[in-house]
């Protein structure tokens, strides 16, 4: 099939495409694109997996897309409601295989930031803070993050401050994927409508790139499910 991704369709499949048969995976407050991630994945993959989300759901069924993280749909028909604690308690004991967590900055070590972009003291933009990402990125088995923009000011050599370090393994941008080896982040593929060096320039660490390839294409299924969850095109409109 031709390569048409557009940002939005790019960084939800191939978050999707982090989650592997029989995990549990975890996505967290304000991360809409992982949501539907995971409700592609359910709808796309012919494997089972449990989904858990930050609003307590545990393999919710819900009746319309939710529209964010803290939409009432994400937990409804759910079996059951975990509250924060029991997230927190269940990544600290290992049993949460894939978290998603959302950051400001990421460097090539696969730390990030979301505490303030500047000095500590007199920062440019403070932000909201780590909440569970340094409990949770140093316990989770992976950790998969994404950023909708991809330059020199998000993907960056020194982070202006650490929020947050440990198992993150995944960083997907609209131009690639990112996956981490020998303790540093290396590109994995990349969007077709790009070139590796466009993404060399775009990009504040250096990475290896030895083995990367372009990004396979949407399936059929995974454009189907796609369709299904954004079909009027709000949440793509979203991610410029």
């Amino acid at each position: 099939m031709k390569n048409d991704w557009t940002p939005f369709s790019y960084i939800v499949v191939n978050l999707a495409r982090q989650i592997r048969p029989s995990e549990l995976a975890f996505s967290g407050v304000n991360s809409t694109l992982p949501m539907l991630a995971c409700l592609l994945a359910k709808r796309a993959y012919d494997f089972h997996f449990t989904w858990l989300n930050v609003a307590g759901g545990v393999e919710p069924e819900p009746g319309k897309v939710p529209h964010s993280s803290s939409d009432p749909a994400i937990v409804a028909g759910s079996p059951a409601i975990f509250a924060n604690e029991d997230f927190y308690d269940l990544c600290a004991r290992g049993g949460l295989d894939l978290v998603f967590l959302g950051c400001a900055q990421v460097d090539g070590r696969g730390r990030t930031n979301v505490s303030v972009i500047g000095e500590w003291r007199n920062p440019k933009v403070r932000l909201p803070g780590g909440g569970g990402a340094a409990v949770m990125m140093p316990t989770a088995r992976r950790v998969a993050t994404w950023r909708t923009e991809h330059s020199t000011r998000t993907l960056v050599e020194k982070l202006d401050f650490v929020t947050a370090a440990g198992n993150l393994q995944t960083v997907v941008t609209p131009l690639a994927v990112f996956q981490k080896e020998d303790g540093r982040l290396a590109l994995e593929s990349w969007n077709p409508q790009v070139t590796p060096d466009e993404i060399v320039r775009r990009t504040g660490f250096k990475f290896d790139a030895n083995g990367a390839t372009p990004t396979a294409p949407l399936t059929a299924r995974e454009r189907s499910a796609l369709d299904s969850l954004d079909p009027a095109g709000e949440f793509a409109a979203e991610v410029a």
